[in-house]
């Protein structure tokens, strides 16, 4: 059953990030990857926050960590997104914004989940 929780959350965490994606396309017409940038920033916070959540508690529902944890954060977020645009900075002459792209995201992901961990 855990496979379940974990694909519902996926899709709704994949969901949430091309909201995202298209909401911040429509505020912001640059070329910094803003959308791939938020998700993964909120999705880092979201996930420090359930952490907080199931951290020694015993009796924590067993769906909730593949649901929200596993599920939605792994959709929320993306890597390969990350990579694919930062790549795409790259080879459009771009390459101080895609060095930005990483030193801020890298920071900004880590720095979340180093300061707020339980």
């Amino acid at each position: 059953m855990t496979w379940l929780f974990i694909f519902i959350g996926g899709g709704l965490g994949s969901l949430a990030r091309y909201g995202f994606s298209m909401a911040a396309l429509r505020m912001y017409s640059g070329n910094f990857p803003l959308g791939t940038f938020i998700s993964n920033v909120l999705s880092c916070v979201i996930l420090v926050i359930l952490a907080h959540f199931i951290q020694d508690k015993t009796n924590t529902e067993a769906w909730i960590r593949p649901l929200f944890v596993i599920g939605f954060c792994g959709g929320f977020s993306t890597f390969s997104t990350f990579s694919h645009e930062t790549v795409q900075l790259m080879t459009s002459g771009n390459m101080a914004l895609a060095l930005f792209n990483i030193l801020l995201s890298l920071a900004t992901a880590l720095g979340i989940i180093y300061w707020f961990r339980p």
